[in-house]
């Protein structure tokens, strides 16, 4: 695993710079002109301001220049100021991400002990407790996060009144109060696909011969689920559960949006309706990074718990393809 980090790590540089590029490209090719946000006032609004806002700002510069300006000043921490705000895209992204880091984190939290314990179950009570968790999670891996989000506030927000349904709350025990609904609004869909691959991989690892010679040896029940199946079936499920943290990070905009939570999701809707590019590059940008990132580190942890695979992704004891002995 130390010898090939380096490759892995230039993997992970290479596919972010691709990822910048792509970006920047498409927020550059995307309708509305920046020079006519930035010019202020449109009564005032001549050819010959709008061409010196431009070459202010480097706007009639070709795209590739813009691009290396742009990712210069971003690797020494300067990712512009906002349109809309006139403020560093680097402090509202900073004032806001701990709000959807705490949502993702507690979101996190939710799909894994739920999805994870679900499927379990599943996979340890066959017959009407397996039917049930299978038809609830096909249920719930069907419902949109902002229909979850409409369907939580207005029972438990509206009608029972249990919890609150706007704001971030104060104090530890204020945000948990204020975020335990979008944050089950947002691990509803995951946790529907925790189950099922929870419920699959145990599936698997019950079927293997080795649990069949446990049995057969007299082992309780009880220490083979846990010493031989759970411990066999933890590899594709902490690797699912990384991919879908990942992932959430993109899931923030409509949960954010539907509660009136401050974070980067709703950051970038906003700066998506009002044409503010610095902030949508940053913000799309910290989602590919947050993705990227999180789903390398699962990569590099998935041999240390599943003693099957090798750190070069090949089942161990078995030989690459077109290599000889």
């Amino acid at each position: 695993m130390i010898r090939g980090l380096p490759r892995r790590i230039a993997g992970l540089f290479a596919t972010l710079l691709a990822a910048s590029f792509l970006i920047f490209a498409a927020v550059y090719a995307a309708p509305g002109d920046p020079a006519v946000l930035l010019s202020g006032s449109r009564q005032e609004l001549t050819p010959e301001k709008l061409a010196a806002v431009r070459a202010e700002h480097h706007l009639d510069e070709p795209l590739v220049v813009q691009y290396g300006r742009w990712l210069w000043d971003g690797l020494q921490g300067d990712l512009g100021r906002s349109f809309q705000y006139r403020d560093h895209v680097a402090d509202l992204i900073g004032a806001r991400l701990p709000t959807t880091l705490e949502l993702v984190g507690y979101a996190t939290v939710f799909f894994v002990v739920l999805g994870v314990g679900s499927g379990v179950l599943a996979a340890l009570r066959r017959g009407w407790v397996d039917s049930a968790v299978v038809g609830g999670t096909t249920l719930a891996a069907s419902v949109p996060a902002f229909v979850a989000a409409i369907a939580l506030v207005s029972l438990f927000g509206v009608r029972l009144g249990w919890f609150p349904v706007t704001g971030q709350g104060e104090g530890f025990a204020g945000r948990l109060h204020h975020l335990t609904l979008p944050a089950f609004a947002l691990a509803l869909s995951a946790l529907a696909v925790i189950s099922r691959v929870t419920r699959q991989a145990m599936a698997e690892a019950y079927a293997s011969d080795h649990v069949e010679a446990a049995r057969a040896s007299g082992q309780p029940e009880r220490q083979i689920v846990v010493q031989h199946v759970l411990r066999n079936a933890l590899g594709p499920i902490v690797t699912m559960c990384g991919l879908v943290m990942a992932g959430m990070l993109a899931g923030t905009v409509v949960v954010e949006t539907a509660f009136g939570l401050s974070g980067i999701g709703s950051l970038l809707v906003s700066a998506i309706t009002t044409h503010d590019f610095p902030v949508t590059q940053a913000v799309l940008l910290l989602m590919v990074i947050g993705y990227v990132v999180v789903t390398t580190l699962v990569d590099l942890v998935h041999p240390l718990i599943d003693p099957r695979v090798s750190p070069g992704g090949q089942p161990r004891g078995r030989k690459p393809e077109g290599r000889t002995a």
